[in-house]
């Protein structure tokens, strides 16, 4: 097995969303706030980068939760290991918000370019494009309300136009690519992969529904994008693993390098 570079943990540590098409960015030396407006759901939404003293921490909560407060958005608060003050999710639970019941903690894990993930054969797997046409993009939005448990999004009015915005916005920053899996023509799973060569790749969303787990499809998933990420000519793939994903990265060969912590606001 490969060794993990230190530069592939550092990315998979130090990464930040960027300015990308459809994301905003407030940026102050006490948090960085990322906003998602047309995927309105906690996580793409979200504070992070908490650096402030004890004695602010209060006042830091009270301006993050009315800037989302005014947008009308829902947030979660994501910590890291250098998060200060290190009491902070004190300050955060005597506020009433409190550690995600479905994943308190993520690993941070990478896996080196030159590691080999076999996909198995599956009968009546396709892998499809999912940024190439809004139906497309409709399905991987099905896909991971469904394999994720969530409300569909598709229950809110202008969810089409949500939808279309996020796909187009996808296509514009140029380094996003998303993989649609289908079994004998219905979709199975979705997965998404970002490119930010020549340091890493970020993968994210790999889901499956459950009718279909236990083939092989989220491997073959996975597969996949290692192959991109070699075509884009990154160093590796960085993953936050939850409590369900984590274990199958890791016989993968991913390794961990950090974690993150997540908070729910009420």
């Amino acid at each position: 097995m490969p060794a993990v570079s230190q530069a592939l943990a550092d990315f998979a540590n130090g990464w930040r969303q960027p300015r990308e098409p459809g994301f905003e960015i407030i940026e102050t030396p006490r948090y960085r706030i990322v906003l998602l407006p047309d995927f309105p759901v906690p996580g793409p939404n979200s504070a992070s980068w908490v650096r402030c003293g004890a004695e602010e921490a209060d006042e830091v909560i009270d301006e993050v939760t009315e800037l989302f407060r005014r947008r009308n958005l829902p947030m979660m608060w994501v910590l890291d290991p250098d998060t200060e003050p290190a009491g902070f999710p004190e300050f955060l639970t005597a506020r009433g918000v409190h550690a995600d019941p479905h994943a308190p903690e993520s690993a941070v894990m990478v896996l080196p370019i030159q590691v080999d993930v076999d996909a198995p054969p599956i009968d009546g797997l396709e892998l499809h494009d999912g940024l190439a046409a809004p139906d497309a993009f409709r399905r991987v939005d099905a896909v991971n309300a469904e394999a994720f448990g969530g409300r569909a999004v598709g229950d809110d009015q202008g969810y089409a136009g949500q939808l279309e915005r996020r796909r187009q916005n996808q296509l514009a920053a140029g380094n996003r690519r998303v993989v649609l899996a289908t079994i004998d023509g219905e979709p199975a799973g979705s997965a998404g992969l970002s490119l930010y060569p020549p340091d890493g790749a970020l993968i994210n969303g790999g889901a499956v529904r459950p009718k279909f787990r236990g083939r092989g499809i989220y491997r073959a998933l996975v597969a996949a994008r290692l192959e991109m990420a070699r075509e884009a000519g990154v160093a590796g793939l960085s993953v936050w693993g939850g409590p369900m994903s984590a274990p199958i990265l890791a016989r993968l060969g991913f390794e961990t390098v950090g974690w993150r912590r997540f908070y729910r606001s009420p």
